[in-house]
């Protein structure tokens, strides 16, 4: 790839390590932080299950890390002209079977977790698991891949929003209250965020590569507005976790405002292109800072 390639691995590692992504982990955690303490501040809290629930969840996010770096390198999305960071398989530091046994080897890793911890939650956790890793795969992977389709959005929404807080918490307290609900609302809509600004910066090159992601089929305004949307949105929902039960404490959110600020002025202000990896990597940071607070302002509210 012309002009954009990784550096160079010094070892098998660290070709794995740059494949996983670490950066947008974040995705993973926050959920898992804020149901798990959702529960917890009503005394329900199993560390063995937490520390389960997170490795999955964490495991997932990779093998759908490595699922979206083989899947648009077959289908032609990831040429020359990408403009976010290059991926290990279209730069040729690993081969497309490399990357695909690794994406095989995560996700068998998190079911086999799962079985764990279905027998801890029942059916319902199985049920989570299963939607998410094969969300994960169909987002760019199938003969109707979603992220090809204007359901990307949606599909982060439900399996890094909904389902990864709703899993947590049902995993502590074998059951859902109207906190946990409320606590889909925030989480989910910085997570989704995160694919705002990739699908932003990217909306030529998709175009031209026939991928239609929701940022595609809105255009250049309506997607700024989207993100705008979802980080004021996850801001304001702190009265709706309120009004189901959550106590004050969740208003130390807003302590992450200073991180969420720079990139709504950049993404409102018409950044464009490789101008907006910084933040989209900020976005991740302020998902992972949101969601801490969130989990903490929870506890102390119990």
């Amino acid at each position: 790839m012309a002009g954009r390639t990784l550096p160079a691995p010094t070892s098998a590692w660290g070709a794995w390590y740059l494949a996983a992504r670490p950066a947008t982990l974040s995705a993973a955690v926050s959920p898992v932080l804020v149901g798990t303490a959702g529960a917890a501040a009503r005394d329900h809290f199993r560390p063995a299950v937490f520390i389960a629930a997170l490795s999955a969840s964490i495991l997932i996010q990779i093998g759908s890390n490595l699922a979206n770096d083989v899947f648009d390198f077959e289908k032609g999305a990831d040429t020359e002209s990408r403009l976010g960071p290059p991926r290990v398989t279209a730069t040729g530091v690993m081969t497309p079977q490399q990357v695909r046994n690794g994406m095989l080897l995560a996700f068998g890793g998190a079911a086999a977790i799962g079985v764990y911890l279905s027998i801890v939650g029942g059916w319902p956790i199985l049920a989570i698991g299963a939607i998410c890793i094969l969300f994960a795969v169909l987002y760019t992977g199938g003969p109707y891949p979603l992220g090809y389709y204007g359901l990307g959005d949606a599909a982060v929404f439900v399996c890094f929003g909904m389902l990864a807080v709703l899993g947590s918490y049902y995993l502590q307290a074998d059951g859902l209250n109207a906190v946990a609900w409320g606590a889909v609302i925030p989480v989910g809509f910085i997570v989704t965020a995160i694919l705002v600004v990739n699908n932003l910066r990217d909306i030529e090159t998709d175009r031209e590569a026939h991928k239609h992601t929701l940022g595609v089929l809105l255009g250049d305004h309506l997607t700024r507005v989207e993100y705008a949307v979802l980080i004021i949105g996850a801001y304001l929902s702190m009265p709706l976790l309120m009004a189901a039960g959550s106590g004050p404490w969740v208003w130390l959110s807003w302590l992450s405002l200073p991180l969420a600020l720079p990139d709504l002025r950049a993404v409102i202000g018409g950044t464009k292109g490789r101008a907006l990896n910084p933040v989209l990597k900020h976005t991740s940071r302020l998902h992972l800072a949101f969601g801490g607070l969130l989990a903490l302002g929870l506890l102390l509210g119990g």
